[in-house]
C-alpha cells in the first residue's frame, strides 16, 4: 500500500511552508497576499501526486466534518429509501454528505453505529430511533451535537422531532371501513411499543370503540422473516373466520398479508376489505388495488432536513426545540369499497 502524501510531504517537496499551502488548498492564497504563480504552482503538484486532505484531521482543526448521519430502521424500505434519497439531495446542495446505517430496530446495533459516528466527529444526526437509546441520544445533545428524530419519538429525549399523526391516520382509515359495511376489523401490527406503532394501534381501537365493535389485533415480531410472517398471518386469519376487512400497520406487513390470502382461497372470507399503512408502487398494480394512507414523504424529508441544517448553521445553540406533526392521506382504492372483487396478488416479474 502507497504512503498516503501528507501536506509536510507537500511542504517538503515543493520547498514551502506548511502555512502557506494549507493557506492555498483552504482557498486564503488572496487573503494571505500570496503569488498566482506558488497558487499555481503548489494546485498543479497536488494534482500531479494525487494529494487529498485527511478529512477527519481537517474535522478536528475546524470541528466541521461536514458530515450527516442518517440512521433508520431499514434503509432497504421504500419509506425510508425515498426518504433518504430527498435529504441527500437536499444535504449535498447544502455542502453536506451523508453517511446512512440501519439499526434494523436492534438496540445494540445502533449504540454501537452511534457511537461509530461520534468517533469519526460527524456534524448532526437524523435518527428514527429503536427503543431503549435514550441514554445514546442524550449524550450526543449534551456534547453538542444536533439530533433531528424523526417517524417515531422516544419518552426521555427532548430534541427538535418530525412525525405524522399516527393516531388520527388510522382512526379515519377505520371509519372508512366501517362506513364501507365492515364490521370485523382486524388490526396486524408489529410487536412494538414504538410510539409510530402505539399511535396506530391507539387510532384502531378509538374507531372501533366509537361504533363498538370488536377488536381483532395481531401483534407480529418485527424480526420474523417473510416466511414466518406470512404463516403468522395466515393462521391468525383461519382463526379468526368472522374478519372481514384488514388494517395492516405497514406496508411491508400488508404485502406478506397479501400473500397470506392468496393462498387461504376458499377458506376465509372472499371479499376482505383492505387498508395498507404506507403507499407502495405494487398497490396500485394489485387487482384489486390496494388503499393505504400515504405519509408525505417529501414534506416530512425537507422538514427534517430544514431543521438540522439550521441547527448546524445557528449560531444560537439554545433555540427551542420544534415538535412538527404532519398529516397523512387516505388513498383510496378497489380494496376497501364494500362489494370489491376478490383479492388476488399480482407477483413482481423476475429479473
Amino acid at each position: 500500500m502507497k504512503k498516503r502524501i501528507s501536506i509536510r510531504d507537500l511542504a517538503a517537496q515543493l520547498d514551502v511552508s506548511v502555512t502557506t499551502i494549507s493557506f492555498i488548498l483552504n482557498g486564503r492564497a488572496e487573503e494571505k497576499r500570496i503569488s498566482a504563480q506558488l497558487v499555481e504552482r503548489v494546485l498543479k503538484h497536488v494534482k500531479e501526486v494525487g494529494y487529498r486532505p485527511n478529512s477527519l484531521a481537517r474535522s478536528l482543526r475546524t470541528g466541521k466534518s461536514h458530515i450527516i448521519c442518517l440512521m433508520v430502521e431499514d434503509i432497504a424500505n421504500p419509506f425510508f429509501a425515498n426518504i433518504a434519497r430527498l435529504i441527500e439531495e437536499r444535504a449535498y446542495k447544502s455542502g453536506y454528505k451523508i453517511m446512512y446505517c440501519s439499526t434494523d430496530n436492534s438496540l445494540v446495533k445502533t449504540r454501537e453505529m452511534i457511537h461509530m459516528f461520534r468517533e469519526r466527529h460527524v456534524d448532526g444526526f437524523i435518527i428514527a430511533p429503536p427503543e431503549g437509546v435514550d441514554e445514546e441520544i442524550n449524550a450526543l445533545i449534551n456534547d453538542g451535537r444536533p439530533v433531528i428524530l424523526f417517524d417515531r419519538t422516544l419518552p426521555q429525549v427532548s430534541t427538535d422531532h418530525v412525525m405524522i399523526d399516527n393516531a388520527a391516520s388510522t382512526y379515519l382509515a377505520v371509519k372508512h371501513l366501517v362506513a364501507e359495511g365492515f364490521k370485523n376489523i382486524a388490526f396486524i401490527t408489529l410487536d412494538s411499543l414504538q410510539s409510530q406503532m402505539q399511535g396506530r394501534l391507539e387510532g384502531y381501537e378509538r374507531a372501533l370503540r366509537e361504533h363498538n365493535l370488536n377488536f381483532h389485533i395481531k401483534e407480529v415480531a418485527f424480526t420474523l422473516d417473510e416466511e414466518n410472517t406470512i404463516r403468522h398471518i395466515a393462521a391468525f386469519l383461519q382463526r379468526k373466520k368472522e374478519v372481514d376487512a384488514i388494517l395492516f400497520g405497514t406496508n411491508y406487513l400488508a404485502i406478506r398479508g397479501l400473500k397470506a390470502i392468496n393462498q387461504l382461497k376458499g377458506q376465509i372470507a372472499p371479499k376482505l376489505g383492505i387498508v395498507a399503512f404506507d403507499d407502495h408502487d405494487l398497490f396500485e398494480l394489485n387487482s384489486p388495488s390496494i388503499t393505504a394512507i400515504a405519509q408525505p414523504i417529501e414534506e416530512m424529508a425537507d422538514k427534517v432536513i430544514t431543521l438540522l441544517l439550521n441547527k448546524l448553521n445557528s449560531l444560537n445553540k439554545k433555540k427551542p426545540n420544534q415538535s412538527v406533526l404532519m398529516n397523512t392521506k387516505l388513498v383510496i382504492r378497489e380494496s376497501s369499497k364494500g362489494a370489491g372483487p376478490e383479492l388476488t396478488v399480482v407477483s413482481r416479474a423476475s429479473s
